[in-house]
């Protein structure tokens, strides 16, 4: 019979499941993270706790915190439950239970973000570290720091009530630097290229609009590693809920993940940090080369093939991976035209990267929507697709295929799939994108005049032509010829 997942019933748990071997009475916390969804859990969190399970970093452990109003169910679910987590590990070779205790807290959630401040505040707090979306960092179409959005214009306003992480963060540095006590790193874990300079970046920017002599401390005191993040984890719904009770637990937010982790990091913290290296992180002086490799390939490589599934009306990433015309056109995408532009890492060529992709994708036990690869594709496509497609123009080298790619989340976005179903609204920006792929249709450049994602693309014709063939194609003979004419040249 399954046990409720609480610290008292930890030893009523099936022994077949993975424990804490420490005791949760003996840590102490040192990172307040702010996002605590899947990802953070499945990722950063289990390689503390298995540091924790060394008898290591007992005194980093995690205080989680939000800054929006759907948090306040998150901290219920993961309070009832003593802020343990049980982790899924979805390997096709067998399925594993884990469950891990590296939080020890969650903050309340407050429009002004009191709590949260008064937390950061405590000098026992290093590390305050970040999950909140790739387009959450307020960056302009350009990707500087967009000081016009109304959220930046209002933390700048009030800045002991902000309503921001980062707006948080900056009151919560106020009051350290004025009581005399030192600074905390800022650490991004989200999937963005430079992902510490960005936030150092809106950091900076918002501080500066309210008080310049504290953005100047904050720069020359805080620090901002860059990092690379990687782990498959899919969204949490019925089946998953069901996978735990299956293993003996009631988890009412469980974490499914595949059996691959990466966590690059830049050995750049201003407070301390715990030795994450311990429990299989790489820390180094290039993570560039780490992110890019990452980032132009498998978060590119999910954008290739999740705007194709969804016009399809395929529901999962592996079952992208199972229809071949898609599979390939992936592997072709890939290898001949990002490829070129993605440096080696140490022990990883970029054609054996995408191999390692092929099976991660492929495997049928992680149940990764289309739906939640292709959401917020104003944020993706310009993160990850169209840097490369950057880079190939301006080398000469080909971009029918990455062209191709663009004609497909235009068609996407017009919001109906071949078969006449609806495809619902899956991007913040949806309006706006779908009124550009209506317009598209009849005049394939109304799609790349939206700026802020193209930018200065549109007017390089050789890219606009191959688009505009494209996207006709798509719509008169449908994404799968089209794909398949790719391979065919």
């Amino acid at each position: 019979m399954a046990q409720p997942l609480t610290l008292a019933s930890l030893t009523d748990l099936p022994p077949g499941i993975r424990k804490p071997t420490y005791n949760r009475a003996d840590l102490s916390a040192g990172i307040v993270h702010i996002g605590l969804g899947n990802f953070h859990r499945g990722h950063q969190a289990w390689y503390l706790h298995r540091l924790m399970d060394m008898g290591l970093a007992h005194d980093w452990a995690i205080i989680g915190a939000g800054v929006r109003a759907a948090d306040t169910a998150q901290r219920a679910r993961l309070m009832a439950q003593d802020y343990l987590s049980t982790l899924i590990e979805l390997d096709p070779k067998g399925k594993s239970a884990e469950i891990t205790g590296s939080m020890i807290g969650f903050v309340p959630v407050e429009p002004d973000n009191a709590a949260l401040i008064a937390q950061m505040a405590d000098p026992a707090i290093r590390i305050v570290a970040l999950t909140v979306t790739e387009g959450g960092y307020y960056q302009n179409g350009v990707g500087g720091f967009d000081a016009d959005n109304a959220d930046m214009a209002h933390d700048a306003a009030n800045p002991a009530t902000p309503k921001t992480a980062f707006g948080a963060m900056i009151a919560a540095l106020k009051l350290r630097r004025d009581a005399g006590l030192g600074p905390f790193t800022c650490q991004s874990c989200d999937n963005l290229q430079g992902n510490g300079a960005i936030l150092r970046q809106t950091v900076l920017g918002l501080a500066a609009m309210s008080d310049p002599d504290l953005a100047a401390w904050i720069d020359a005191r805080c620090s901002f590693p860059n990092a690379m993040v990687d782990c498959i984890v899919p969204a949490t719904g019925p089946a998953e809920l069901a996978l735990a009770r299956d293993f003996g637990v009631i988890d009412m937010a469980p974490v499914t993940h595949e059996n691959f982790r990466q966590w690059v990091i830049e050995d750049n913290f201003c407070a301390g940090r715990p030795d994450w290296d311990r429990a299989g992180a790489t820390f180094t002086d290039d993570v560039h080369a780490f992110e890019a490799m990452k980032l132009r390939l498998l978060n590119a490589g999910h954008q290739i093939i999740a705007n194709p599934g969804e016009i399809l009306g395929i529901e999962t990433i592996s079952g992208c991976m199972a229809h071949p015309t898609i599979r390939d056109f992936l592997r072709k995408v890939s290898l001949d035209e990002s490829a070129p532009h993605v440096d080696a890492v140490p022990g990883m060529t970029a054609a054996s990267y995408i191999d390692l992709i092929d099976e991660r994708f492929s495997n049928p036990e992680i149940r990764d929507t289309v739906r939640r690869v292709a959401f917020d594709g104003s944020s993706r496509h310009p993160g990850f697709v169209i840097p490369i497609l950057r880079d190939a123009v301006a080398a000469g080298g080909p971009i029918e295929g990455l062209a191709l790619v663009e004609a497909l989340w235009a068609r996407m976005c017009e919001g109906t799939r071949e078969d006449g179903t609806p495809i619902a609204p899956n991007d913040p920006y949806w309006d706006d994108l779908q009124a550009a792929a209506v317009a598209a249709k009849s005049r394939p450049q109304a799609w790349l005049e939206q700026d802020r994602l193209y930018g200065d693309l549109a007017g390089q014709k050789g890219f606009a032509k191959a688009f505009d063939r494209w996207l006709a194609m798509v719509w008169a003979d449908g994404a799968e010829a089209a794909m398949q004419s790719y391979l065919d040249a």
